[in-house]
């Protein structure tokens, strides 16, 4: 890890070339979308890559992931119960009976 010399983290600087304007435009479409700026959205997308090209390297992709929580959710009661369960603990918003 490098140090910058105010004590902090240092940063690389990575300039892309060669992007076709159909795609910096849908960059900025989905950066805007995410409340980010065109350089904040490319370095999450490098790292969403990265973290899925790390857990597929580990063996266990997403959709592993899912089916090993596949049955995992244990519970004494029916469903039925549950469900009646879910109804009763829910609040009215007057938000919602005014309409949206």
């Amino acid at each position: 890890m490098k140090i910058d010399h105010h004590g902090g983290m240092a940063m690389s600087n990575l300039q892309i070339k060669g992007v076709d304007e159909g795609l910096y435009q849908e960059l900025k479409r989905l950066a805007a979308d995410e409340n980010r700026s065109v350089s904040q959205q490319v370095l999450f997308l490098i790292r969403r890559s990265l973290a899925q090209r790390h857990r597929e390297k580990q063996g266990e992709s997403a959709a592993e992931v899912l089916l090993s929580l596949a049955g995992s959710w244990e519970d004494a009661r029916q469903a039925d119960q549950i469900v009646e369960d879910i109804k009763s603990a829910r609040r009215s918003s007057k938000k919602l009976s005014e309409g949206l």
